[in-house]
């Protein structure tokens, strides 16, 4: 009795030894994995670094110096001014094109991945191996085999050469719907579930209470693979439209690019530098401001009660 009455000793605090001196307070360094972690970061960080050195430099001067050090003066703020501003703003109606396929083409991928995976992963229904396969088989396929055949198909409906040739593909994720499929059926406890609709509540509010904010960590990584995806989508775009004004940023900086091989073209490489740069800004800032979402995902379930 004496032993079941002794309270339990508390453990908060000290660090657990995992054997050699180590514990989890003190991890094991590795050099090994040190000195490739740097490496596979210096490869990482190279190109962007020459991107932004780079984009500080004249056009005479971009090929006058060596690629990773400054040259001449720091003519950053002047390239930025007349990247936004050649050839009547151009870019910037560019970049709004790409703003328009991402908010909806990923957005609605996104959407439409929650839905379909949460509905997969939940319920039971007939059919329901057919559609894994089904799933599986898209995930397997590349997107530029369906690109002649969805040109196809839209030419006869006659959307080519609009926005919504661009947007409509980008709204199908076969990946994209697997991961929420699979991230669903693990993130989501049944017995949950179950205990909701006891209670009373509706499917609708099940899911939009109790279902979505455990499903944030999965929901973040489909939004950035989608994001990404239609922000460099190129081989889609350059088949489906011949309205430079409807052109993303992919295809418009390429044909900035092509300048200077055509006939009576003026080379632009600094801007095209400088419009890289800006392009890539919105993906970087996306990335570390959704990251958190992405800690307390892995940090979940880490903590025993």
């Amino acid at each position: 009795m004496a032993t079941a009455l002794r309270p339990a000793r508390r453990t908060t605090g000290t660090p657990r030894r995992t054997g050699r001196g180590y514990s989890v307070d003190r991890p094991r360094r590795s050099p090994l994995l040190t000195a490739l972690t740097g490496i596979v970061l210096i490869y990482s960080l190279v190109p962007l670094v020459w991107l932004f050195i780079n984009a500080t430099k004249t056009q005479d001067s971009l090929f006058n110096s060596f690629g990773l050090w400054f040259s001449g003066e720091f003519a950053l703020w002047d390239n930025i001014v007349t990247t936004l501003t050649y050839d009547g703003g151009v870019f910037v109606r560019w970049l709004g094109n790409t703003l328009l396929y991402v908010v909806v083409g990923a957005g609605g991928a996104t959407l439409l991945a929650i839905l379909g995976g949460y509905a997969l992963a939940k319920f039971t229904f007939p059919g329901k191996r057919a559609v894994f396969a089904v799933v599986i088989g898209a995930v397997a396929v590349p997107g530029t085999a369906l690109a002649v055949p969805t040109f196809l198909m839209f030419s006869q409906m006659g959307i080519t050469n609009t926005p919504w040739s661009v947007i409509i593909p980008s709204l199908i994720s076969p990946f994209g719907l697997y991961l929420m499929w699979t991230f669903a059926a693990e993130a989501i406890p049944t017995e949950l579930m179950e205990a909701a609709r006891v209670d009373g509540a509706s499917e609708w509010r099940t899911f939009w209470q109790i279902s979505l904010p455990l499903l944030a960590p999965g929901i973040v990584t489909v939004l950035l693979f989608t994001m990404v995806a239609t922000w460099n989508n190129y081989f889609l775009p350059l088949i489906m439209l011949r309205d430079p004004a409807w052109y993303p940023l992919t295809l418009g900086l390429n044909a900035w690019n092509a300048q200077a091989a055509t006939a009576g073209g003026e080379a632009i490489f600094h801007l095209v530098i400088t419009a890289s740069l800006l392009t890539i800004l919105p993906l970087i800032a996306a990335f570390l401001l959704l990251q958190r979402y992405w800690q307390s995902g892995l940090a979940a379930g880490s903590v025993k009660e």
